[in-house]
């Protein structure tokens, strides 16, 4: 009945980064399972820099006086509340682009609330270049 058969081979690797298993393509990129690609909205992200504008209104307005204050009634760890504050400092470009699910995958909220300059141009060239981390 199948006297021929056909052998597709796909050169692709599986690693464990971190707890979870990445698929390594040949030219190196890396996807975890779940991880939204481009197209697809990270409701994470976007989540979190929904709450860094609401977080910022909040200390602006004088509701909260301080960032511990602000994470205290949020019942956030402090470090955390600073960590997606900085979110607000994103160009709007990334914002914009978060927000729509267009290269999403260069968009990644660890990468996001690491390090990266204030300078939006160069937010853009080394946040969204491939194999590059802004931290």
């Amino acid at each position: 009945m199948f006297a021929d058969t056909i052998t597709v081979t796909v050169p692709i690797t599986f690693k464990r980064r971190r707890g979870r298993k990445r698929i390594v393509a040949p030219d190196g990129t890396e996807l975890a399972p779940g991880t939204p690609s481009v197209g697809e909205i990270d409701n994470a992200l976007v989540k979190a820099i929904a709450r860094a504008y609401r977080w910022q209104r909040m200390l602006e307005s004088g509701e909260h006086a301080t960032l511990r204050e602000l994470a205290k009634a949020e019942r956030l760890d402090p470090a955390y509340v600073s960590r997606v504050l900085k979110l607000t400092l994103l160009a709007p470009m990334l914002i914009e682009d978060a927000i729509n699910g267009t290269k999403t995958s260069a968009l990644d909220l660890r990468k996001l609330t690491g390090r990266f300059s204030l300078d939006w141009q160069e937010q853009a060239s080394l946040i969204l270049s491939p194999g590059n981390c802004a931290g």
